[in-house]
Formats: structure tokens, C-alpha cells, sequence
């Protein structure tokens, strides 16, 4: 699924009409009917439905939907919320449309009226504002978007909730809070970003019959779905043998957090790594060794010595390392001197904060998972910039250091280093707990050594980890009671297919 800002949309529209030659009357008759059949799964021909129009594309895509709805005979009206001379082109056209099919327009600016209406409806549709409203809303749709936040019916926007800005970065904004969105042909920046995506309540795109292989839609942001992880991640033929699938050095763990690494190398192999090496203080290796069978083991020093680490494939670390001077050295060493792909995680994202320019030296891939707090951290910014922004931030950092970063989160954005961002959507709260962090670096560690790109193997890993968690939650698992190790045990109901060629 394609993610478009604003103006990217609107780079969209203008290609549909301009170079492929749709009429745009044909596009927004195209958006009312999609919507309609969408909202036939959520209302009844027992309710009121009354649909609040602007003047804007929106605002046409609100007669098409009420015309729609007329003819297969719900009670459908339109409250139109601008004067009738504002109505022109092709939102006036499907107007008179509806009213030539019977329908029924009531227009007034008057927040009184406005509001009678509402509180006689069950169903309210908000097709007032789009995409194009810039600053704050004005009189009296911003009273209407009041009134209408007030109200207990079922609240449907078409695209996206009035007053709600498509793209990330903009803090002051009064909205719609939407029980529905129905997104018209690409999601916007928006949904994925955490101060916004409340007011879409539950979303889902429609399709109003644009090529998805035309040229705007190359916007260098993607969701990963299921049809991906399927069609990306490696087949395993009857001849494979474990050095096939990647020998991986997870570093970490302490006498205080020994678990950390210890479910990190078991995420690890549970993934598909072939062979791994848990480098951790000696006074720990029993512990983990009675929980982690299939590991081996690597006592890291406890003074000034180099690691051995030209013979893996990848390296994972910072996992419950700590934050002592030794911890420090050990990253350090691990960033300078490793010539694989390198993962650097929790504790280790502090370490590496000391020596962030290290980065730009390495030839070898070098891959980041912060969370918002330890981003801020990173960009030396406050927490609420990165989410209020996690997209823009997430590619600054990623281009300027030429590391893959993975900022983690609802919606976790995987950038590369070119700029290329990649959301995934699997997951859901049980995911917020001690533990979780930890198996998702022991999935990346496998991932990025089995036979895909790094940015596969990162949107791959990210997808088990996620969905992982919702098998366990379909399985009976709350978001309370769900266990980090439990995501682990519910890899292989999402290695559903043999992967067996």
C-alpha cells in the first residue's frame, strides 16, 4: 500500500486526469460508490443517515454517496454547510445529480439547524474538508466539527476527518473524530503517525480505478503486508545445512539482565538463523545455557580486548549489556572493527551515542531499532518531535549517517539509507511490554542473513514480530497476560506455508 502526503495526492488526481484522461465527475462517482458499499457493511435501511457536504471534491464525493445510498434505499440526506454559489464544477454537477434522482439537500450555514439534523441521525458522514484544508478550520465548520464530536451516532469520514491534516508535523488541528474512514485509493502520511491516527478509527482504502503502476504512485513510501512477507521471504530447498542460513553473534546480557539475551537468541534461531553465538560475561553463560540450548558461547572480556569477530555472518548487540565503561568498549569494538551487517540495539544505542560519526565509516551495513525516547536521544530533539514527526525524522537520521533505522513504534517505519520508508502494520498492545524489543533484534539478526536484502529482511522481521503477537491474541492472549516469550512460540503459526521448494 502506497503512503502519499498531501501534495503527493494531489500529484495523483492531476495525473488521473491530465496524462491517463479521466473526467474527474468519473473519479468522484468512482469514490461515492466505493464508499457506499463499504459503509452497507456498517449501517442498516433503518438508519439515519445524514451526510454533512462542503464545497470541495469532498463535498462531492458526499452527493455521490448519498445518491448511491438513496437508490439502493437507505434514508440518506445531505446537509450542504456552504452558501449555493460556492457549489461549481464537478462537485455541482453530482449535486444536481442527487437532486434530479429525488434526493434530498438542506443548506444552511446556521449551527442551530446543523445541529438538529445531527441529533436526529444515526449515521452521520463527513464529507466537509479533504485534503486540502490548510490552518485551522474556520466558522462554522469548526462548531460543526464540535457538534458532531458531541454526538453518540456512528460517525463515518470519507478520505480523512475534517480538520485533520494529511501529512506529519502539525500539532494544532481540530478534527473530526471519526468512528470510520473510508481513505480514498492510497493511505495518507497521517494514519501512521500517533496524534493523528486516532481520529481515523478504524480505516481502509478504496479504489476508485487508478493504475497503482502509474508514476506518482512512486512515492518511496510502502506499507509491508502479508503478500510480501509471503513473496519475499527465502524458500529452503531439501539440501540446505545450517551454514547456509547465516552464523550470528548476539551480544548482550548481564548478571542484572540476563533475559534480555537470552530471548534474543532464542527469537533468534526460533526465526531460522543456522548457527548463533551468544557473546555475554561469563558469570551468566550457565544461566542462559539452561534456557537456550541450541546456542553456543563467546565470554566477553572483561578488559580492554578486541572480539574475535571476522567469522560471522551478522552481529546483533546492546540487549541487557548495560551501561557500564566495559559495555562501551564492547560496542565500540563491535561498530569499528566488524566487517557484516551489524544491529545495535537498547543499551547499545547509548554506547553508540558517543561515537555517532563512527557510523558514516562503516562499509558494511549498519542497522539502528530506537524507540521514540531513544531517537530523541539520538537526534538530540524531545520525544514529542519524533512522534509528532517520525517519519521526517526517521529519513534525516538514516540518510545522514547511511544506516538502515528501524524507528519502533505502532506503525513501525523501516528507512534505508537512500530515504526508502517502509511501514508495518502487524502488532497490537500486548507488544508494549519488557522483552519484546529484545525478540524483534534476534528476528532481524536472522532475517538479514538469510537470502534477501536487508531492507526485506528488516520489513520481514518486523512483520513476524507483529504478527506473531496478534496470532497469540487469536489464540486467547490478552494485551495484559501476552509474554514476550510467548511471541516466540507463535512463529511457527505464521510460517504457515512449507517453505520447502
Amino acid at each position: 500500500m502506497v503512503i502519499v502526503t498531501a501534495k503527493e495526492m494531489y500529484d495523483i488526481d492531476s495525473y488521473a486526469m491530465e496524462t491517463i484522461g479521466y473526467d474527474g465527475k468519473l473519479l468522484m462517482e468512482n469514490a461515492g460508490r466505493s464508499v457506499s458499499e463499504k459503509m452497507k457493511v456498517i449501517i442498516s435501511k433503518h438508519d439515519q443517515i445524514c451526510i454533512l457536504a462542503g464545497s470541495g471534491n469532498n463535498g462531492g464525493d458526499g452527493y455521490v454517496i448519498a445518491r448511491t445510498l438513496l437508490n439502493d434505499g437507505y434514508n440518506a440526506y445531505v446537509i450542504q454547510i456552504v452558501p449555493d454559489e460556492k457549489i461549481k464544477g464537478d462537485v455541482r454537477y453530482h449535486k444536481d445529480v442527487f437532486v434530479n434522482c429525488g434526493g434530498s439537500t438542506i443548506t444552511t450555514e446556521s449551527l442551530e439547524e446543523v445541529s438538529d439534523y445531527v441529533q436526529r441521525a444515526s449515521v452521520v458522514v463527513d464529507a466537509m474538508v479533504g485534503i486540502g484544508m490548510k490552518g485551522m478550520l474556520r466558522e462554522p465548520i469548526s462548531s460543526i466539527v464540535s457538534l458532531v464530536n458531541q454526538k453518540p451516532s456512528k460517525v463515518i469520514a470519507v478520505d480523512i476527518p475534517t480538520g485533520l491534516p494529511a501529512d506529519e508535523g502539525i500539532t494544532d488541528f481540530h478534527a473530526i473524530k471519526a468512528d470510520y474512514t473510508y481513505i480514498i485509493e492510497v493511505a495518507k502520511m497521517s494514519v501512521f503517525v500517533q496524534q493523528t491516527n486516532p481520529f481515523y478509527g478504524s480505516w481502509e482504502t478504496v479504489s476508485i480505478g487508478i493504475p497503482s503502476h502509474s508514476s506518482p504512485f512512486n512515492t518511496n513510501k510502502n506499507t509491508w503486508e502479508e503478500d510480501d512477507f509471503r513473496d519475499s521471504l527465502p524458500t529452503r530447498n531439501q539440501f540446505s545445512h545450517k551454514g547456509k542460513h547465516g552464523k550470528g553473534l548476539a551480544v548482550g546480557g548481564s548478571k542484572e539482565m540476563p533475559g534480555s539475551i537470552t530471548m534474543t537468541a532464542k527469537a533468534a534461531l526460533r526465526a531460522g538463523a543456522g548457527v548463533l553465538t551468544i557473546g555475554t560475561p561469563e558469570e551468566v553463560i550457565s544461566s542462559i545455557a539452561s534456557a537456550c540450548l541450541e546456542a553456543t558461547f563467546l565470554k566477553l572480556p572483561k578488559e580492554n580486548a578486541a572480539l574475535s569477530l571476522d567469522k560471522y555472518d551478522a552481529i546483533v548487540a546492546g540487549m541487557g549489556i548495560g551501561r557500564e565503561e566495559n559495555a562501551n568498549r564492547i560496542i565500540s569494538d563491535i561498530i569499528h572493527n566488524a566487517s557484516c551487517p551489524v544491529i545495535i540495539d537498547a543499551d547499545g544505542l547509548f554506547h553508540l551515542k558517543k561515537d555517532m560519526e563512527s557510523l558514516k565509516d562503516r562499509s558494511a551495513p549498519t542497522i539502528l531499532t530506537p524507540h521514540p525516547g531513544e531517537m530523541a536521544m539520538l537526534m538530540d530533539c524531545t520525544i514529542e518531535e519524533i512522534v509528532h514527526a517520525p517519519f521526517a525524522h526517521a529519513k534525516q537520521f538514516a540518510e545522514s549517517y547511511g544506516v538502515y533505522l528501524l524507528l519502533k513504534g505502532k506503525y513501525s517505519i523501516i528507512t534505508t539509507p537512500d530515504g526508502r520508508q517502509t511501514v508495518n502494520r502487524t502488532g497490537n498492545p500486548g507488544l508494549a511490554k519488557g522483552g519484546s524489543g529484545d525478540v524483534l533484534s534476534g528476528i532481524i539478526l536472522s532475517m538479514v542473513m538469510q537470502q534477501q536484502s536487508i531492507e526485506e529482511g528488516l520489513c520481514n522481521a518486523c512483520y513476524l514480530h507483529g504478527k506473531a503477537a496478534d496470532v497469540c491474541v487469536d489464540q486467547g492472549h490478552s494485551y495484559y497476560d501476552l509474554l514476550a516469550t510467548d511471541i516466540i512460540n507463535s512463529f511457527p503459526f505464521v510460517f504457515v506455508h512449507d517453505r520447502l521448494s
